[in-house]
């Protein structure tokens, strides 16, 4: 579907992404996608805001990613959305029986009517051809956006699903199962959540990516449903033939002193359990991506090098293949889905023994939000580090995990798992 495409120059517009970003929540239906110009390989645009459905496809998932291949196939257009991690049972005989506070859909895309890019100094609309005459109106109102000022939080009462006693015992017996040989390795889950709580999303987020200003954050907002995601990680993406995967795993905290921060920085590279669990994923990734590549085209570009964020440092691996022109996208995705570092490995082993142990369902939480070019080419990040929120129900949930592997302790995983929730839980106490 043809879109009008104009330009502008961002040389004199100060806080374009807050205003933008502030313009857009008139809408019922919004993605902010935002790489914080993160200095990162494969980076595509600095930010991208879609909003406005024009089609859309919103499913359980049964049969999900036939469905997504066939709107994809016939849409051929931009497509902004989100696949949860319980798609997982639409390819393999599992299941997703645990608690679910969000009711999010396990899949859903949409066509926006607006899409507006921002790379380096120049801002990019690409409208639809019924919305083309406002074009200008929007850049007009998007220049004279007034921010607001936050104001004070609501007392939010965030709990644990899991306590740590029974943490413990939950992490002893995936040690038990690893010991056993069912898996070598799993990402454990745990939820923090909150009841009757009412927010400010877009304060939330805000607040969220200022902590952390990773390269794959996202504001989602689809009716009364949102996400709020400063994730480090990228899934997946496809550029022309190529297929480049970024697992994450291995975590150590940010310090204070350069010459302290630098040494555990230096540690971690040299971690041998840090270093293990990354090796196992990228062999799981390897298999994965094996799938639909051309032969002997699978190949580890980086393995195990450091990447230093606001909050931690991460052991991140790229692996990437080359696939065939006839290959299909979503195939390519359907191959790999979920992603190995929030599953473990074996995979198939792994989804099972976790489902079982954890207490909440995933749902969007280590699943992947994104997008397709009217090419075919894709870009999806992994839902980590995020707040998700049901805004009728007034549900709050966060997720965190780790990776047990035999090296691990209960002790040092729950203290990995505070680690990461930081974050989330500061700006919920303190946003708003």
């Amino acid at each position: 579907m043809q879109r009008t495409i104009q330009k502008f120059s961002l040389n004199s517009i100060p806080n374009i992404k807050d205003r933008l970003l502030g313009w857009a929540q008139q809408y019922e239906t919004v993605i902010w996608l935002d790489s914080n110009e993160y200095n990162q390989n494969y980076s595509s645009y600095d930010s991208i805001l879609a909003i406005d459905e024009f089609t859309s496809i919103k499913t359980d998932y049964s049969n999900a990613f036939e469905k997504l291949k066939e709107y994809q196939s016939t849409t051929q257009d931009y497509l902004f959305g989100y696949i949860s991690y319980d798609v997982k049972n639409a390819t393999e005989d599992l299941e997703s029986k645990n608690y679910d506070g969000l009711n999010f859909a396990d899949l859903y895309f949409f066509q926006p009517q607006k899409i507006v890019f921002i790379k380096n100094d120049t801002i990019e609309f690409h409208y639809l051809s019924m919305v083309e005459n406002e074009i200008q109106s929007d850049y007009a109102a998007i220049k004279d956006y007034v921010i607001s000022t936050p104001i004070h939080p609501q007392e939010i009462k965030v709990k644990l699903r899991i306590h740590k006693d029974e943490y413990h015992q939950k992490v002893a017996k995936v040690l038990e199962h690893i010991h056993r040989g069912d898996i070598y390795e799993a990402n454990f889950c745990q939820e923090f959540y909150a009841e009757n709580a009412k927010i400010n999303p877009l304060q939330v987020y805000k607040d969220l990516n200022l902590i952390s200003e990773p390269p794959f954050a996202t504001f989602l907002k689809i009716d009364e449903h949102y996400l709020l995601s400063a994730s480090p990680e990228r899934y997946l993406k496809k550029e022309g033939n190529k297929i480049i995967s970024q697992p994450i795993k291995g975590t150590a905290k940010r310090l204070l002193s350069t010459f302290d921060d630098e040494k555990i920085a230096s540690d971690l590279a040299r971690d041998e359990k840090e270093r293990s669990e990354n090796i196992m994923i990228v062999d799981l990734v390897r298999n994965d991506l094996s799938r639909t590549a051309k032969k002997g085209s699978v190949r580890v570009e980086e393995l195990c090098k450091v990447y230093s964020f606001k909050q931690v440092h991460q052991l991140i691996s790229t692996v990437v293949s080359e696939i065939e022109n006839s290959t299909h996208p979503v195939d390519v995705i359907k191959d790999t889905f979920p992603m190995g570092s929030m599953t473990g490995a074996p995979k198939i082993s792994a989804m099972k023994i976790i489902e079982t142990l954890e207490e909440t369902k995933r749902g969007l939480y280590s699943g992947a939000v994104g997008y397709f070019t009217p090419d075919g080419n894709f870009d999806f990040n992994v839902v980590i580090r995020s707040i998700l929120y049901n805004e009728i129900k007034k549900y709050i949930s966060f997720s965190v995990g780790s990776a047990i592997t035999s090296k691990s302790t209960p002790e040092k995983e729950y203290e990995e798992c505070l680690l990461k929730a930081k974050a989330m839980k500061y700006v919920l106490l303190n946003s708003n």
